[in-house]
């Protein structure tokens, strides 16, 4: 659909019929009671965001061409206390986007100023929806959005809210992420953010690129780092490697480059789909990006990651005199935009940003 050929308006009833967002909930399984939205971009792209779980994003395809990995966990119901130890796996579902912190993000740990589990609280906190803005065609407003409120925190100590806008033009298979973080506590607030996008099969597969640039560092060490190597090609996609079985996996911390605007992307191309997908985002909101690859068998995937700090852990970058704090009614904003190309002069433009 081709939002600008005005052509189309007298052939359509119902803006449903070429886009849209529909709220529901779910009826069965882990997920029962869960509320979600599915987005219909009208240009191939659509995606569900889990209302109840941090507004991020489950299922995502462009055309018949799944996007994202889902675990076998799938959608579950919010657990608000799963922030012990590795509970936060226990919800993991995948899906496009899972969003971790607010205050912490890496694995678990203790310090004086408190315990902390895998990825914080965030994920597991459901949305207060402000407002949801359908097309209308016939007025000639092709945005769509839906905002929603998430709390996290309690009364005596850190109090952070995330308020989140999801936003898509009628024919254009992007989306466009908003977020605000304000404290509304008294007292200043630890602040980390990960963006924890998943990739999958078919989009991932053996021969797919992975685009990003910047100096990195493996996050293994010695023998644990097999694949962040200086010549080896850990940029292609492998197949499934029986070392990733269970809880084998591998990471690289990417400082990552910028143009002279302070733009960053990254992304994925599948040359025998023909299709790419990018993540653009600002350097001076999130600086770091974290590539991620799983390729268990049956569990495959590959992740990158935008974020405030790599996921290291709240006492490692409170150490180093790196943690950010939020003092209190200060806010910070952060924009993503996820885009899929499908055009071979768009995807030679992405290719081209990120020449090895």
């Amino acid at each position: 659909m081709d939002a600008k050929n005005k052509s189309w308006l007298e052939k359509v009833s119902n803006t449903a019929q070429v886009g849209g967002i529909e709220t529901a909930v779910l009826d069965n399984g882990a997920g029962r009671g869960t509320r979600i939205a599915w987005i219909n971009t009208g240009a191939g792209l659509r995606f569900k965001v889990v209302i109840d779980r941090a507004m991020d994003i489950a299922e995502a395809f462009f055309n018949q061409h799944s996007l994202c990995w889902l675990s076998r966990v799938g959608v579950t119901r919010p657990q608000p206390f799963s922030d012990k130890g590795a509970d936060w796996l226990r919800t993991f579902g995948g899906g496009l986007l899972v969003t971790c912190g607010l205050t912490h993000i890496g694995g678990p740990e203790s310090d004086e100023y408190g315990d902390r589990g895998l990825h914080d609280q965030i994920s597991n906190c459901p949305a207060e929806i402000i407002s949801i803005k359908q097309p209308d065609f016939q007025q000639e407003h092709p945005e769509m959005s839906i905002t929603g409120v998430m709390r996290q925190g309690h009364p005596l100590g850190p109090n952070l809210a995330l308020t989140r806008t999801i936003r898509v033009i009628l024919g254009e298979p992007t989306i466009y992420i908003h977020d605000e973080i304000t404290n509304h506590g008294n007292c200043p607030a630890p602040h980390m953010l990960l963006y924890h996008f998943n990739f999958g099969w078919p989009l991932v597969d053996e021969g797919s690129r992975l685009l990003w640039s910047g100096s990195w560092n493996p996050r293994e060490v010695g023998d644990g780092n097999k694949i962040f190597k200086e010549g080896q090609a850990f940029k292609r996609c492998v197949g499934p490697i029986q070392d990733h079985n269970g809880s084998g996996e591998e990471a690289v911390f990417i400082d990552a480059k910028s143009d002279g605007k302070g733009a960053c992307s990254c992304g994925i191309h599948n040359e025998n789909l023909g299709i790419a997908v990018s993540l653009n985002f600002q350097k001076d909101q999130l600086p770091w990006l974290t590539n991620w690859q799983h390729w268990g068998k049956g569990e495959y995937v590959t992740g990158l990651e935008p974020g405030t700090h790599p996921p290291v852990g709240q006492k490692k970058v409170r150490e180093n005199s790196q943690l950010i704090f939020l003092q209190p009614g200060e806010r910070k904003e952060y924009n993503i935009a996820v885009k899929v190309l499908n055009h071979p002069t768009a995807i030679e433009n992405l290719l081209k940003e990120h020449v090895d």
